[in-house]
């Protein structure tokens, strides 16, 4: 039923996936290789019934569920509108219906089409924001810059629908790690989205910025330095309205969760607790 390798942000761990698209229709960030082996593809309406018919006989009881692969918003809007239509005719029990939107896929909709998805079920979408230092999302090829981003971000808020939105401590290398960290915290502080995760940097193979490091191009972070990262990141966000943080993906080194602006002082705290008493967990527990 399903076509893997299968994605999903970690909150989703309950929800019911249904695969509506196949890959990522960016697929060109220079550290990612989730996607690689597929060639992106939107599903067929006839495929999807099919899906959502097969999981409605295995399960009976069904309130969250997340639209997969990579980037499901850019599906066109009248399509995506089935499937929330299909999704809420289906399971009449579901709560709230959530997928992964790319700053040029939210770009790519008007805020009215963004609302008709908002009243037809869509409650969250999850953007994979990276960097606010443009430099790095030029490095990275994310293929949008951080005004893309704020505009993107304004588009999600004007339609109600919420946003919850990652950044990559140590995707900048040494020579950017300072630069990376004030920008994020400059940019989340103007996006002010519901959630905040923080992820740490895990290199793959067969992907550009593997390739940059063979060739010296590209320095890792050590775990202190990751930490010290964070630290300043946290420290440049500056936010009104009540941010959720969580930085415990089995990415990072440690666990931090909390909300800005209410739990700033005591997540710098912990960050410098982590430091001073060497509690950071081993590389090789890490994983994606």
């Amino acid at each position: 039923m399903y076509d893997y390798p299968l994605y999903r942000p970690p909150s989703e761990s309950n929800s019911l996936i249904i695969q509506v698209t196949l890959g990522c229709s960016h697929n060109k960030c220079n550290f990612c290789n989730m996607y690689k082996s597929k060639k992106f593809t939107i599903k067929s309406l006839e495929d999807i019934k099919a899906d959502v018919n097969y999981f409605r006989e295995m399960y009976s009881h069904v309130e969250k569920i997340f639209l997969a692969d990579g980037d499901a918003l850019i599906i066109p809007t009248e399509k995506l509108k089935e499937i929330l239509k299909l999704i809420r005719n289906t399971f009449s029990e579901c709560k709230r219906v959530t997928l992964y939107g790319s700053p040029k896929s939210i770009l790519g909709k008007t805020h009215k089409e963004l609302k008709e998805l908002k009243d037809l079920g869509l409650y969250m979408i999850y953007m994979g924001v990276e960097s606010g230092s443009d430099e790095v999302l030029n490095d990275i090829n994310k293929g949008v810059g951080s005004n893309e981003i704020i505009d993107a971000t304004r588009m999600v808020k004007s339609a109600d629908i919420l946003l919850s939105v990652t950044v990559i401590a140590g995707v900048g290398g040494i020579e950017k790690s300072d630069i990376h960290a004030i920008k994020t915290g400059e940019l989340i502080s103007a996006m002010s989205p519901n959630y905040l995760g923080v992820l740490t940097l895990m290199v793959e193979e067969e992907t550009d910025l593997y390739n940059k490091i063979l060739r010296k191009e590209f320095k890792l972070l050590s775990d202190k330095k990751v930490l010290n990262e964070i630290r300043i990141l946290i420290q440049h966000i500056n936010v009104n309205e009540s941010v959720i943080f969580r930085c415990n993906h089995a990415s990072n080194y440690v666990s931090l969760r909390g909300s800005l602006p209410e739990d700033k002082e005591k997540l710098l705290n912990q960050i410098n607790y982590y430091l001073k008493t060497n509690q950071i967990k081993q590389e090789e527990y890490r994983r994606l």
